[in-house]
């Protein structure tokens, strides 16, 4: 077995770009990815866009489980160009890396109805990536893994923010990942942590002994760049609005772009599951089930460890399978089936109510894989789902499994 990978100069070895060269960039896109301003995105899968790099930026952690799992060499944490990457600053890339990051769109439905209020342009077509900026992709152990920037600066879906996270919040991210990890509940992973004593972003916070509900005051935070790592990035909401696009006849090519985006997910997430030279309509059949499969078990092992993800829209749903965006989370410390850790969520997604959560977005899911429009398909009227004649009792029987 080769050892460890110590030097920036190898890690950029590693890089394959599956998404990149899969996919359909956004046609309207710059050649560079010097594209940070809020506007409607109307096709393409991806839009290439360079990370705003931390000034003076400074190490806080990594995971030395996930290197190790990756194969990287604890030293590499400290190696100024993979420092200078992570931090956000692109230019340090070699070949066979790409010299920009890539952020996607994505619809968003709550609860399977669909909304594009969210969107600044009223349309659906300005949502998605605001700011994460996947910045590598790689195969690693024999395991293909994507690296994303949270907190990495503006992109063309950010709806006039800042683009950056706040170190607060991404130190929660950074350890909950990790903790999640060793609980054996799936998970996107930390790789390392970044912030910068230079810049401070403003954001909604208490003042000393307040009684609000809701934040009170706007405090500077220092600015702070989170690593994530994922198998992909796909989310549940990604194939709404490729579906969205092709119910509608968006554009002429509206449809096909919903088909290579299933095609990839099935390559990224489910290739040792699903047989190639099956017919495409019989893949996207069993894509179903083992989502259903793996959504299923998801919440169940949530419930297990007490975790509430907060705002369980289908656009925080990883079409994977696995906990993805740790924003509004919380662990329930007294059993309050009707515990929700955001002052901004409600009921509707609170701890016991995240098998039903985890339906909706399944069957927006499933509806997706519907609007494909293959003639010959097999709709979903034809195959019974489980999921949906018995709401939440698979969960709580996949609960009940995992406790007992």
């Amino acid at each position: 077995m080769p050892g460890p990978t110590t030097t920036f100069a190898e890690f950029a070895q590693r890089a394959d770009y599956s998404l990149l060269d899969s996919l359909r960039a956004d046609p309207q896109a710059t050649i560079d990815g010097d594209d940070h301003r809020p506007r409607q995105v109307f096709s393409g899968h991806y839009v290439p866009v360079t990370p705003t790099a931390l000034p003076a930026p400074e190490y806080v952690a990594h995971s030395s489980t996930l290197f190790h799992d990756l194969g990287l060499g604890d030293g590499l944490a400290h190696d100024v160009d993979f420092l200078r990457l992570f931090a956000g600053d692109i230019s340090v890339a070699r070949q066979p890396m790409r010299p920009w990051g890539w952020a996607t769109g994505y619809a968003l439905s709550i609860y399977g109805s669909e909304y594009i209020q969210q969107c600044p342009f009223g349309t659906g077509n300005g949502y998605g990536d605001g700011r994460a900026i996947s910045v590598f992709e790689g195969v690693f152990n024999g395991q293909r893994w994507e690296m994303q920037l949270k907190g990495g600066g503006p992109t063309p879906y950010g709806r006039g923010a800042d683009g950056r996270a706040v170190l607060r919040s991404s130190v929660r991210e950074f350890l909950a990942q990790e903790f999640m990890h060793a609980m054996g509940v799936p998970t996107t992973r930390s790789l390392l942590l970044l912030m910068s004593r230079s810049e401070t972003v403003r954001r909604p916070w208490y003042s000393p002994n307040s009684r609000s509900f809701d934040p009170d005051i706007l405090v500077d935070n220092p600015a702070a760049i989170t690593t994530r790592v994922a198998p992909s990035f796909l989310r549940v909401g990604q194939l709404e609005l490729f579906a969205r696009r092709a119910r509608s006849q968006a554009h002429p090519e509206a449809l096909n772009e919903l088909r290579v985006i299933v095609a990839h997910l099935i390559e990224r997430n489910y290739q040792q599951e699903i047989d190639p030279s099956l017919d495409f309509s019989e893949q996207v059949v069993l894509l179903a089930q083992l989502f259903r499969g793996r959504l299923t078990a998801l919440v169940a092992n949530w419930m297990r460890v007490g975790y509430c993800q907060g705002n369980f829209n289908s656009d925080n749903c990883a079409a994977g399978g696995y906990t993805l965006d740790y924003g509004p989370f919380g662990f329930i410390e007294l059993f309050d089936p009707r515990f929700q850790p955001w002052t901004g969520g409600g009921e509707h997604f609170c701890f016991f109510n995240q098998p039903q959560a985890a339906e909706a977005n399944y069957q927006m899911f499933w509806a997706s894989r519907h609007e494909r429009g293959d003639r010959g398909d097999v709709g979903p009227q034809a195959r019974p789902d489980p999921l949906r004649r018995r709401p939440g009792e698979r969960t709580a029987r996949a609960a009940g499994a995992l406790q007992g």
